[in-house]
């Protein structure tokens, strides 16, 4: 059973950054396609940025070029860099494989963007 661990969620600005962080609890982050998701109230859960193995990446149009996803194998930990914060960025922002496993879900990390 393999559990995600996410932190760095908190309240910004609009127009401020945050950096997500999910630690895998097992040796998966190096071997499969990860992806960052977020769930906002009332609303489904989408996939926000996803990173191959081979490191290709691709991001939601909703997030492109504000938003960077980042890997570090060794630390099975798996980055969100977030700039530019809107207030439709509002959400709890989770961690899982590509094609996610729905025991694997963690509790996932709040973002909050206010003035």
């Amino acid at each position: 059973q393999v559990q995600f661990v996410e932190s760095g969620g908190g309240l910004v600005q609009p127009g401020g950054s945050l950096r997500l962080s999910c630690t895998a609890s097992g040796n998966i982050v190096s071997t499969y396609t990860m992806g960052w998701y977020r769930q906002a109230p009332g609303k489904q859960r989408d996939l926000v940025a996803r990173i191959t193995p081979s490191g290709r990446i691709t991001y939601a149009d909703s997030v492109k070029g504000r938003f960077t996803i980042s890997r570090e194998n060794a630390k099975n930990t798996v980055y969100l860099q977030m700039n530019s914060l809107k207030l439709e960025d509002t959400a709890v922002y989770y961690c899982n494989l590509d094609a996610p496993v729905q025991s694997w879900w963690g509790q996932g990390t709040q973002v909050t963007v206010s003035s």
